[in-house]
């Protein structure tokens, strides 16, 4: 593992790093896509697609869908059933229907409580930094009871850019008040580290996120943890 004796703060991803959350995502995508009249969005490929945005889910599963064999012969009938066409309904009803069982279909991870408290009990300062819309990130993190761990929380409507570019993580150390090389990232895919690779920050990946279907161990990364749980451990071995 990378040496990180002398880290002063930890920036935390939330969905597929926190909490598993894939069972939010699922409910709310199938009942919008009730909502447009289209066939349901396969949980395979909601999971693939979690992790760069609400929009870029949206959109992405928008253009899977209308290019169906089934749907795809309806639209060159309809030009309005394009993604473009139906995004804004699509985000309003996506928006209504996740506000409505955020928390309820997830779960936190098993280690991720003993780890964010140990870190606490350290006196480690902690931010949340996801590209969850913020309202959503904020009511999962107090439906989850975590939320006075953090300091900090931002979401991926909380700056120009969201994460992988590092614009993200660099305002996450301002308002930590700590220096890139000494902020660790610890997130579940290469959004994360690329984000964290390319602001200066030490970055350590969990095995069991949500990487778009790629293995996270490919991944550059100081560690890679199947457990949460083993963080303050591994940080303590390196000399903290």
């Amino acid at each position: 593992m990378q040496n990180l004796t002398e880290i002063e703060a930890v920036i935390f991803d939330l969905d597929g790093t926190l909490v598993h959350t894939l069972g939010d995502f699922q409910v709310a995508l199938h009942r919008t896509m009730a909502d447009l009249d289209l066939p349901p969005v396969s949980d395979a490929l909601i999971e693939q697609t979690i992790g760069k945005g609400s929009e870029h889910l949206i959109r992405t599963l928008l253009a899977h869908q209308i290019n169906r064999p089934e749907v795809k012969g309806v639209g060159q009938a309809c030009p309005a059933l394009s993604v473009d066409a139906l995004f804004s309904r699509a985000w309003l009803r996506y928006q209504h229907h996740y506000l409505e069982i955020n928390g309820q279909f997830a779960d936190v991870y098993p280690g991720a409580l003993d780890a964010l408290e140990a870190l606490a009990a350290q006196g480690m300062p902690m931010a949340c930094l996801t590209n969850k819309p913020l309202a959503f990130a904020q009511a999962l993190l107090k439906e989850k009871s975590l939320a006075h761990f953090f300091g900090p929380v931002f979401g991926g409507d909380s700056f120009e850019r969201k994460k992988p570019d590092p614009l993200p993580l660099i305002k996450t150390c301002e308002a930590l008040g700590t220096h890139a090389a000494r902020t660790l990232m610890v997130g579940d895919s290469s959004n994360d580290a690329q984000a964290a690779h390319a602001a200066g920050c030490p970055v350590v990946l969990v095995t069991y996120g949500y990487n778009h279907g790629h293995r996270v161990q490919d991944t550059p990364a100081a560690a890679w943890l199947d457990t949460l749980a083993d963080l303050p451990e591994r940080m303590n071995a390196t000399g903290r």
